[in-house]
This record gives C-alpha cells, structure tokens and sequence, in this order.
C-alpha cells in the first residue's frame, strides 16, 4: 500500500478500520497541544487554574452539543488540562446515521472532508480555539490529529469518567505532563 496522500508521506490512521465514526456511539478523547506547551494554565493543589485560552477552552467545549443540535451530541465529563483535555462525547441517533458505529464493519473509511462525525466536531473544536487564539494575539498550537477510544461498555464509561474527573488531582502523576 501506497502511504502517501498528496504525493506526501502520511502516517496511518489510528481510527478503527470500517468503524463508522458518525455512528451511534461514546468516545474518550484526549487533544494535545503542540510539544506539550502549558497553554491552558496550570495546576495548583489538586485544581486546574485556567488560563485565557483555556477558559476559551472550556467555554468552546460547552458550546459543542448547542452549535451542532442535528448530531444529537451530549457530552459528559471533561477536562482542560493544562497541556491536554480529555471529554467523554456521545454521538447519538440522528438523520445522519441509523445505527451504532459497531454495527457497520463493512463501512469504508474515506479520505477527505469529513463532516457529521466525531473528527468535525473535534476539527471545529480545535479550530474555534485556535482562531480566538490568534485574534487575540495568544501563542497557541495544537498537536496535530488527537486520541480515541470507543467505549463499548458502562464498566469502560465509568473508568474513562472517573480518570477524567481525578485528572487533575493526579497531574504529578501523568505521562501527559
């Protein structure tokens, strides 16, 4: 197989293969920024102190659900960190998908826009921050692409809420520091 897209080398993908991301579904995702660079504030006994662009953070991430209402979105814990964040989001029935992601192993993943799945909701994530960033004049980066995990069961969900929510209690601890 050809690794290149654009006659450029292109690293592969870590999404599932024939795993249909616009389906019904819940998902972990953790986003880094660029060289892990403490843009988002800082931790101090235990808490997360937000900077400006990490309040920008967290206001654009309770944004999400509201600006994409035909995606039928919710979204549970989360965590601006203060080189990372973490979210648990659900993508639930919509008029852009009529079953669960598991269900559809003969999809074929595709190159190019992507639109009404979990990689646009995060692009516009990523990119809303990073225009308010350079508006403002405010040095920002994100790492390119960002980590998922599907959850398939309430055992996984609880584990990956919890992680979250003591996230910033364990910063001393973490490989993302």
């Amino acid at each position: 197989m050809d690794n290149k897209f654009n006659n450029k080398y292109r690293i592969p993908s870590n999404r599932l293969y024939g795993y249909d991301y616009g389906g019904i579904g819940c998902y972990y995702i953790t986003i880094c920024t660029k060289n892990r660079k403490h843009y988002f504030g800082k931790i101090e006994k235990g808490k997360m102190q937000l900077s400006e662009i990490g309040e920008v953070a967290q206001s654009e991430w309770l944004k999400t659900a509201e600006l994409r209402p035909d995606m039928n979105l919710s979204l549970d814990e989360f965590v601006v960190m203060p080189n990372h964040f973490h979210c648990i989001i659900c993508i639930g029935e919509n008029q852009y998908n009529t079953q669960n992601g598991m269900n559809t192993m003969f999809y074929e993943n595709k190159f190019g826009k992507q639109s009404k799945n979990l990689a646009s909701v995060i692009r516009g994530f990523k990119s809303a921050i990073t225009m308010y960033a350079r508006k403002n004049n405010i040095d920002f980066a994100w790492q390119e692409r960002f980590y998922d995990r599907i959850i398939r069961d309430s055992n996984e969900f609880e584990r990956e809420r919890t992680y979250i929510i003591n996230n910033p209690k364990n910063w001393d601890n973490d490989k993302l520091r």
